[in-house]
């Protein structure tokens, strides 16, 4: 049985964590949480361009890890919330280009579900971009990094159970 693994990808504020820990309990596997997050969490919202390399370092060794841990136990699954190649849209976002790291990012994910910025954004203490205008560039610029790099994706629509709906739909296409 292949491994195949889903990550959740896009600006912030638009349910990824959320339909993560849903899609990772539908299926019954493991979820590898967003790095980043904890990272700001515990050392504050400013992040350089080291910091993001280290972010995205840490964000791959957990994501082998539980890689190892599915195969060991013969899933068929892996969801991730985020992964180093959302961690490149960052450095886009925050500095304007991306540390040459970026660059050698293995293959990480089979399919990158990508939630659309059609839900309210909300303010929690660690979030940066609420503008309108700003999440849709966000939005620009997180989907031409999959285009870059040739990964297969989906965007994902809807509110509420509809976009959990949605998030299956997706999964249901790209592997029948």
């Amino acid at each position: 049985m292949t491994l195949r693994t889903i990550c959740f990808h896009g600006p912030e504020s638009t349910g990824k964590s959320t339909l993560a820990a849903r899609l990772a309990a539908q299926l019954g596997t493991e979820l590898v949480g967003e790095y980043g997050r904890e990272w700001c969490e515990a050392n504050g919202t400013y992040t350089s361009m080291a910091d993001l390399v280290e972010i995205a370092t840490e964000h791959l060794q957990r994501i082998g890890a539980a890689r190892a841990r599915a195969e060991a136990k013969g899933a068929q699954w892996l969801v991730l919330d985020t992964d180093p190649v959302m961690t490149a849209v960052w450095a886009e976002m925050l500095h304007g280009n991306q540390h040459r790291f970026f660059a050698t990012l293995p293959h990480i994910a089979d399919l990158y579900l990508v939630p659309d910025v059609d839900l309210r954004w909300v303010e929690d203490g660690l979030r940066y971009f609420g503008d309108p205008d700003i999440r849709r560039r966000f939005m620009e610029l997180s989907l031409q990094e999959l285009d870059r790099r040739h990964l297969p994706y989906a965007m994902i629509r809807g509110k509420d159970d509809a976009r959990f709906s949605n998030v299956l739909k997706a999964v249901r296409t790209q592997f029948g």
